[in-house]
């Protein structure tokens, strides 16, 4: 019987990883604006619709605010006001994509979820470096699916506060 017991932990130990092959390469796209955005399924923990948020104040300006969450308060951020995109209304096919991040959960509103699609690590490209001082904030990588691109984004590093900056001449092609 002891040998039972350690084998079905063991066998336990094996379903974790097997659990956590399963979301290797997988990564939840969405849309925002008119581009495809990608973050690894892994630290998606539900999807839901778009309900009342309650503004908090002195917060950047991409934190739209907090929901209650069966109970439980968390943070909202709007991808449009994170990317710098102009705000919408909200409809029918406006999600909030609930992650962890550094163990806590954090809401995403996006225009639309899409699926989830499998990347292999050798079809994911790191992004270009265009940005001043050659940093893309939040970008993990490009991912190639298909004949289309999907902009993968780094979750931990999406309530660093930072907004991205234009790229090198873009102000200049602005003002001309």
């Amino acid at each position: 019987m002891e040998e039972n017991k350690g084998k079905g932990a063991l066998e336990d130990d094996f379903l974790d990883e097997d659990e956590e092959d399963t979301q290797k390469d997988k990564f939840l796209t969405f849309r925002v604006g008119h581009e495809d955005y990608g973050i690894e399924i892994r630290h998606v923990t539900e999807i839901i619709g778009i309900q009342k948020i309650t503004a908090v104040p002195d917060m950047p300006e991409f934190v739209k605010g907090v929901i209650n969450l069966r109970g439980k308060v968390i943070p909202v951020l709007d991808m449009r006001r994170r990317f710098s995109l102009e705000d919408r209304d909200y409809d029918e096919r406006t999600c909030i994509v609930v992650v962890n991040v550094a163990e806590a959960a954090v809401g995403l509103v996006v225009d639309t979820v899409n699926e989830v699609v499998d990347i292999p690590e050798e079809r994911i490209e790191p992004a270009p470096e265009i940005n001043k001082g050659g940093n893309n904030l939040m970008i993990q990588g490009l991912g190639k699916v298909g004949e289309e691109v999907k902009i993968l984004l780094d979750v931990n590093k999406l309530l660093n506060g930072q907004t991205p900056e234009p790229p090198a001449g873009a102000e200049q092609a602005a003002v001309a």
